[in-house]
């Protein structure tokens, strides 16, 4: 190769590279909504959401739809998969707000440990339960999830007043007006609307993460 091809393969190279770096900035980040649903127009849900404002979200005919139901402590127990919202501790450990316990065909899903927004400095760990014990200040979880090529582990206080909840299979029946909902990842669309291949109803309960 000439030094004058080398030149421009490069060049070339650098256009694409800079074109895939805007073209991932422009994508939209998925959006979180927890709110109430307002109305129902065909596969139109209006949600209230909890700070006030008025969301239109589409979704498919084939639209995936889970309860949360209300659960306890006695239902975690060694090797479950959960999904623990919490805050961190001064030593590290992380004090439970809420524990969503997945269904076995759910094993996995978003596993690891991340910043959540539920509240300031609120984090998510989606992991297995490795051991369960009682503590002073409320039964003591230890979860591993894999991070990278490594395995991480958490430990997890659940003091009394932790919200549990576990998923249950639901239908498109149970998005109806009043109903209490979180969408995980929705996307906004260009004209301010957004879409949700899938939405989790609280079945006599808030979603409390």
């Amino acid at each position: 190769m000439t030094h004058k091809m080398w030149r421009q393969a490069l060049i070339a190279g650098c256009i694409l590279t800079l074109a895939g770096t805007a073209l991932a900035q422009q994508a939209p980040a998925p959006v979180r909504v927890r709110g109430q649903i307002e109305k129902v127009d065909g596969n139109t849900l209006t949600v209230k959401a909890r700070d006030g404002a008025s969301l239109t979200i589409n979704v498919p005919d084939n639209v995936r739809v889970m309860n949360f139901v209300k659960a306890s402590l006695a239902d975690i127990k060694p090797n479950s998969y959960i999904g623990v919202t919490a805050m961190p501790q001064a030593d590290g450990s992380q004090k439970a707000i809420a524990i969503h316990i997945f269904l076995e065909a759910q094993r996995g899903t978003g596993e690891g440990h991340r910043a959540w927004d539920l509240r300031p400095g609120s984090t998510m760990t989606n992991a297995a339960v490795e051991t369960t014990a009682a503590g002073v200040d409320g039964q003591v979880l230890t979860v591993k999830y894999k991070a990278g090529d490594k395995t991480e582990e958490k430990k997890v206080i659940v003091p009394s007043d932790a919200a549990i909840v576990t998923y249950a299979p639901a239908d498109k029946s149970e998005l109806k007006a009043g109903a209490q909902v979180i969408i995980f990842g929705a996307q906004k669309q260009a004209d301010g609307t957004l879409t949700a291949p899938a939405v989790n109803v609280g079945k006599g309960v808030t979603p409390p993460m």
